[in-house]
């Protein structure tokens, strides 16, 4: 792993998120999963009786980091899925994400990104297995403007590296992207690629490791008459008891918070694509191709260089259709794929006839504005949701996970923009 990345001071206080934050505006131990699914479920089924400190519903990036920042607190902290750690329906499934601080000028989300890179990269380092690719992460623009400057200005106070890139330097570096209609990019060095499913799993074995529990759990929507929530009660009847609850349940939130959650986060279908490059040719894999972002493009499209041998990966951050993470169809249909095969043809032609290795289709989980969702439920003093990642808070996991940590132990101030109050219904 790189020694280039300087470990980012844990920032007192929290910087105000701004007033509104367009999605598109900010895109701009165990061995295996069967070590951790068997100790967890003994270790929690022989606490339960016991009783936990706090119950963590959901583990997905918010969830798990939560869990194992409370865990480190000295609590006892009982993890929840349904599925799965990271599982194939999730929102923090799949294989890649994306971490940078170009943030549109947006001080808490450059500094969380900041601040949770420096986490990636020691969960990197406790494991053998690859948990970061530092590809660095290029994004390019139709038009040079003041935005983009102060958001550059914003880094550079931080210390993160990065650099303005003319059309010509950009041309020399990266000769098989197409950059017309391109005026400048944006290169972030020791920014790239976080292996998603890879990452959580590893968090989680390691939070077993140190007597967390797991268990894969279906939670029923929680009720209570009192002000406190005493238990949840999964869907076959059991029930388990704890002093506090976090429920980090991405696109499930709104099914299990109808009342409070509903259609403040919606989820929608968003699809995602693998080309195969062809046979022998590196040149688009990481170290000749950084992860991007298009900001030109109407749809604004997104990828990674090939890693791992999984193909050269594009997305697109427009919002698909509404969709349900439990009964969606995750076909991608010929119209999506005739699609991205012309986005091809114009920004990097050499591909533009490469085969289709594999799709995926996932969701966000969106706030109307584009910013997280964390607050304390407004019936229950001992419940606190967290979500909202707008498909672009998986990189914020270990700051998250901190942030939600303080705010339920009661030694961190809230950030007004995330909270419930914040979030406007969608009509």
């Amino acid at each position: 792993m790189t020694d280039r990345v300087t470990r980012p001071a844990i920032f007192a206080g929290t910087p105000a998120a701004g007033a509104s934050l367009s999605r598109r505006s900010v895109l701009g131990g165990m061995a295996s999963a069967g070590a951790l699914a068997g100790a967890a479920g003994t270790s929690a089924r022989a606490r339960t009786v016991a009783g936990w400190d706090y119950v963590v519903v959901g583990a997905g990036a918010f969830g798990t980091w939560t869990a194992w920042h409370l865990q480190r607190r000295g609590l006892r902290v009982l993890l929840l899925d349904a599925w799965g750690v990271a599982h194939s329906r999730s929102s923090s499934g799949g294989e890649t994400r994306l971490i940078r601080t170009e943030y549109a000028g947006n001080a808490l989300y450059t500094r969380w990104a900041w601040e949770s890179l420096a986490a990636w990269h020691e969960l990197s380092r406790r494991h053998e297995s690859t948990i970061f690719h530092e590809t660095g992460a290029l994004y390019i623009y139709p038009q040079d403007t003041a935005a983009i400057d102060q958001s550059m200005a914003l880094q550079r106070v931080l210390g993160i590296p990065v650099e303005k890139l003319g059309v010509p330097d950009m041309a020399s570096r990266w000769p098989r992207i197409n950059f017309e209609g391109i005026a400048v990019g944006v290169m972030q060095p020791t920014m790239g690629t976080i292996m998603a499913r890879r990452s959580l799993q590893t968090l989680a074995a390691d939070f077993v490791k140190a007597g967390g529990g797991f268990r894969q759990f279906a939670v029923d929507p929680p009720r209570s008459a009192k002000a406190r929530l005493d238990a949840v009660t999964a869907v076959g009847g059991e029930t388990l008891s704890a002093k506090g609850f976090v429920f980090a349940c991405g696109p499930w939130l709104p099914k299990l918070f109808p009342d409070v959650v509903g259609d403040r986060i919606v989820p929608s279908r968003q699809d995602v694509f693998f080309f195969a490059p062809p046979a022998g040719d590196d040149r688009f894999e990481r170290g000749n191709m950084p992860a991007w972002v298009d900001v030109s493009s109407k749809d604004l499209h997104y990828g990674f260089p090939d890693i791992e041998a999984r193909g050269f990966k594009i997305a697109l951050d427009a919002h698909g259709p509404r969709f349900d993470p439990d009964t969606g169809d995750r076909r991608v249909g010929d119209r999506a794929i005739a699609e991205v095969r012309a986005y091809l043809a114009r920004r990097f032609p050499d591909l533009a006839n490469a085969p289709l290795a594999e799709t995926r289709v996932c969701q966000y989980e969106n706030s109307h504005n584009g910013h997280l969702l964390i607050d304390r439920h407004p019936a229950w003093s001992n419940v606190w949701i967290a979500g909202g990642g707008s498909g672009h808070g998986f990189k914020h996991g270990p700051a998250v996970g901190r942030y939600v940590s303080d705010l339920v132990l009661g030694t961190g101030e809230s950030v007004p923009e995330l909270a419930l109050a914040a979030h406007k219904v969608h009509g």
